[in-house]
C-alpha cells in the first residue's frame, strides 16, 4: 500500500511539473537554462535550451495555424488578402486566439512591413519560429563539453539567423564564439574571416571614408609622435577592439606587416579612447598629457589595470611597434617600445621592448594556414 502510495505521489508530482513547465513562456525556460549553465549543471543546461527552442516552436506553429483556419473561412477567402481585414474580422468575431496571434506578430515586426497582406503575415510566423539565442547557448554547452565541431554548427546556425535576434548586437557575440573556436582549431583562414565580418560593423574602419581616416591617423602618428596622436583622436567602439587586436597579431606573426599595423593602431586608438574616457568620468581635473602619464595611470589604478589586462594592453603596444618596424619606420617603432621599457610593471612586455631597443628585430614568421 505504501509502494502504491509513493508511486502516485511521484506521478502527481511530475505531472505538476511538466503543467508547470508547459506554462511557462519561452524565454521563462531559457533563462532557466542559463541558471542551469552558470551553476554548471551542463546537462540540465542543454535540456532547457532545447526544450526552449522546441516552446517557441510550438508557439508559433500554433499561431500560424490558428491563422490559417481563419483564412480558410469561404467569407474571410473574399477580403481578398487584407491583413486589415482580417484583423477586423477576429476582432468583430471575438476570435481571440488570431487577434492575440495578430497582437504577437506586430510587436516583433512591424505592422507596416506586411504591406497589408495576409499571405505576408502568414510567411512571417513560419520564419518566427526559429530560436537564434537558444541555438547559440546550446553551442555554449557543447563547447565546454568539448565537442567543438558541433558548438561551431550551433553558433553557425544562430548566425544565420541573426535577423531575428532579441539584440541586434549580439551577432558580434556569436561571431566573436566562432572566431575564438577557429583560433583553438588552428583554422586561421575561418578565423580572419570572421574578425572580419565583426569588422564590417565598424564604421570608421568599412566606411567610405576608411581609407583617409587611416591616412590621417599614420600621417599624425609619423609626423607629430604618439602623444599628440593620442591628443587628437578618439575612438570607442569597445565592440571592434579585439577583433582589431586579434587581426593585428595574426598578420604580424604571419608576416603582414602593413595589415598588422593599421588593425594594432586601431585597437591601440580604441584601448586609449576608452582608457582617457574613464579618467575624464572619474577624475573632474584630469586631461590628458602624455602616453607615459596615461601608462603609469593604468598601473596604479585597479579597474584600469584589469581593463588593460583584459585587452592585452602592453602586448598591443609592443607589436604595433614592431608591426611599424616591419613596415620600415624605426623611429615610430621606438616611440612604443620606449613607452614600455620604462615600465618594468609592464611585465615580459618591457623586457621585450627594452631587447627590441637594443637591436631591433622582426620576429620570426609563421606561416599560418
Amino acid at each position: 500500500m505504501k509502494k502504491l502510495f509513493l508511486l502516485f505521489t511521484l506521478c502527481s508530482l511530475l505531472f505538476v511539473i511538466e503543467a508547470q513547465t508547459a506554462g511557462r513562456p519561452y524565454w521563462f525556460t531559457l533563462e532557466q537554462g542559463k541558471s542551469y549553465f552558470r551553476n554548471q549543471d551542463y546537462g540540465n543546461a542543454l535540456m532547457a535550451f532545447e526544450d526552449a527552442r522546441q516552446q517557441r516552436r510550438d508557439m508559433y506553429t500554433k499561431m500560424e495555424q490558428d491563422l490559417i483556419a481563419v483564412l480558410s473561412l469561404p467569407e474571410v477567402r473574399r477580403l481578398n488578402d487584407s491583413l486589415s481585414n482580417v484583423e477586423k474580422y477576429a476582432a468583430d468575431r471575438n476570435v481571440i486566439n488570431v487577434s492575440k496571434a495578430l497582437d504577437e506578430l506586430y510587436y516583433r515586426l512591424p505592422k507596416e512591413s506586411f504591406n497589408d497582406s495576409a499571405e505576408a503575415a502568414l510567411k512571417a510566423f513560419g520564419t518566427l519560429k526559429d530560436y537564434p539565442e537558444a541555438e547559440y547557448w546550446i553551442g555554449e554547452v557543447f563547447r565546454l563539453e568539448g565537442e567543438l565541431g558541433v558548438a561551431l554548427g550551433q553558433y553557425q546556425r544562430a548566425y544565420n539567423l541573426k535577423d531575428r535576434l532579441e539584440i541586434p548586437d549580439f551577432a558580434l557575440e556569436i561571431l566573436y564564439r566562432m572566431a575564438d573556436l577557429r583560433k583553438i582549431r588552428q583554422e586561421y583562414t575561418l578565423m580572419e574571416s570572421a574578425y572580419l565580418e565583426i569588422l564590417k560593423n565598424d564604421t570608421l574602419w568599412s566606411g567610405t571614408d576608411n581609407t583617409f581616416a587611416k591616412e590621417s591617423m599614420g600621417r599624425v602618428l609619423e609626423n607629430e609622435g604618439l602623444d599628440q596622436f593620442l591628443m587628437v583622436f578618439r575612438y570607442n567602439n569597445h565592440w571592434v577592439e579585439k577583433a582589431h587586436r586579434e587581426l593585428g597579431l595574426y598578420y604580424y606573426i604571419s608576416g603582414r606587416h602593413v595589415k598588422a599595423a593599421d588593425h594594432l593602431l586601431f585597437a591601440f586608438l580604441i584601448q586609449n579612447s576608452i582608457i582617457i574616457e574613464n579618467l575624464l568620468h572619474n577624475q573632474f581635473d584630469y586631461a590628458f598629457s602624455s602616453a607615459d602619464d596615461l601608462l603609469d595611470r593604468i598601473l596604479i589604478d585597479a579597474p584600469l589595470s584589469e581593463y588593460a589586462a583584459e585587452v592585452e594592453y602592453y602586448k598591443t603596444v609592443y607589436y604595433l611597434g614592431g608591426a611599424i618596424y616591419g613596415n620600415g619606420n624605426l623611429t615610430t617603432a621606438r616611440n612604443f617600445w620606449e613607452l614600455l621599457a620604462e615600465k618594468p610593471e609592464a611585465g615580459e612586455w618591457s623586457i621585450r621592448a627594452r631587447a627590441q631597443l637594443q637591436s631591433p628585430f622582426i620576429e620570426k614568421i609563421n606561416e599560418m594556414p
